[in-house]
């Protein structure tokens, strides 16, 4: 049985795989200050929850009704080329509305562009690293990848309230575009990644991605822990929309403090990602998983039970733990179970789905949150999850068993 590397020591070793970490690092900690600054931006300028949830939906749920094609995208061209392009792409987006402050529906435009980009990035990405890193390695890879990007998101609402009280909304945007043109720079230095297989020559853009469809559906063990992503996702994306008003409202905290909310999950998301990198692939990764699902939605419900906002922090550290859990059992199952030729529109299906989820959510979660207080909407929300992960566990128990 081969040895699971520590991914630590993935980032020690020079190489391709360490350029990616680092690009990654770069755009995504800029990328979470961006988030953070416009939720603040849109909560300020029209005062209630709808205006926030259409922000989010603009950001997840736009590239998920072309994940299918943007998948093909990224399985039939150069990934490095694709990386730097989705990157330049961001840069210019990000940069629009720094410079100009648009009205509402011109900013959900540029913001829905720019989630395209980062979709059809993030399947090319992942799709990347079972090539540059060896089977055994994958779980540390990811870990640390994680640890690299969605760990680090921590930084940017500690960012915002370092910032704010000294640079305006449009200054921290102006940054995070900055992070999209640096990016480039180390991407460069990636091979080029061809296409995999007969990706390239394959006829017919719709049976390719319909492709991408079949491939999360056929195998049982994919099917049982990607829907249960899906559903645990729907219950528990309203965090995003109800945080901004528990901290302000129900916590009667300040902007800057607020910001420590969505900084929590980071944290907690960071830590998760350093553990898991150090113990390498112990476990299966569909354990892992449905672990991890259950986690993250007791964080949520316990936010909501929180009765000051150091308690609601500590609580959304727990659920960035559990996040880490499923963002690593989630990959390695995927990266291990389909073909390099299709891992790309796999990937970027997805989480397309994901973003599918959360996008219903947010749309729900806005309106619900005229009727519900914060606190009870993230208990619900909590609740919901964790009764969908039992329901997943025993689905994983018996693909397993079949298996």
């Amino acid at each position: 049985m081969a040895r699971h590397a520590d991914g630590w020591r993935l980032l020690r070793r020079p190489g391709a795989f360490r350029r990616l970490w680092l690009a990654r690092v770069v755009s995504l900690v800029g990328d979470s200050v961006g988030l953070v600054a416009l939720i603040l931006l849109v909560a300020e300028e029209t005062g209630d929850g709808v205006s926030v949830g259409l922000l989010l939906l603009a950001a997840d749920g736009t590239a998920t009704l072309l994940s299918p094609l943007l998948g093909v995208v990224a399985d039939r061209t150069s990934r490095r080329r694709t990386m730097i392009a989705c990157e330049l792409g961001q840069a210019l987006a990000i940069g629009t509305i720094a410079l100009l402050l648009p009205a509402l529906p011109v900013l959900l435009g540029l913001v829905a562009a720019q989630s395209v980009l980062a979709a059809t990035f993030q399947a090319a990405s992942r799709s990347a690293v079972a090539e540059l890193v060896d089977d055994a390695e994958l779980e540390g890879a990811n870990a640390v990848l994680g640890a690299g990007t969605y760990g680090l998101e921590v930084a940017g609402p500690l960012l915002v309230a370092l910032l704010l009280p000294v640079l305006s909304v449009p200054g921290v945007l102006v940054l995070d575009a900055l992070t999209f043109l640096v990016s480039p720079l180390l991407l460069g230095g990636l091979p080029r990644l061809r296409p995999a297989g007969r990706a390239a020559a394959a006829p017919g853009l719709a049976r390719q991605a319909a492709a991408g469809l079949r491939v999360l559906w056929r195998q049982r063990l994919l099917r049982a822990v990607s829907l249960g992503f899906l559903v645990v996702v729907a219950f528990n994306g309203v965090d995003d929309v109800a945080l901004v008003f528990l901290g302000r409202e129900t916590l009667r905290a300040t902007d800057a403090a607020t910001s420590l909310l969505y900084a929590g999950s980071g944290l907690g998301l960071l830590v998760g990602f350093a553990v898991l990198a150090r113990r390498g692939g112990r476990g299966a990764p569909s354990v892992a998983a449905v672990a991890g699902l259950a986690w993250s939605s007791a964080g949520n419900l316990l936010t909501g039970l929180a009765p000051v906002l150091g308690a609601a922090f500590a609580m959304q550290v727990v659920r960035g733990g559990g996040l880490s859990l499923v963002d690593v059992g989630t990959t390695t199952l995927v990266q291990r179970s389909v073909p390099a030729e299709l891992r790309g529109r796999a990937f970027a299906n997805l989480y397309g789905g994901v973003g599918l989820a959360a996008a219903v959510s947010y749309a729900v979660g806005g309106p619900l949150l005229e009727l519900l207080s914060p606190r009870g909407l993230l208990v619900l929300a909590g609740g919901g999850g964790i009764a969908a992960s039992a329901a997943t566990a025993l689905a994983v128990r018996r693909a397993r068993g079949r298996r």
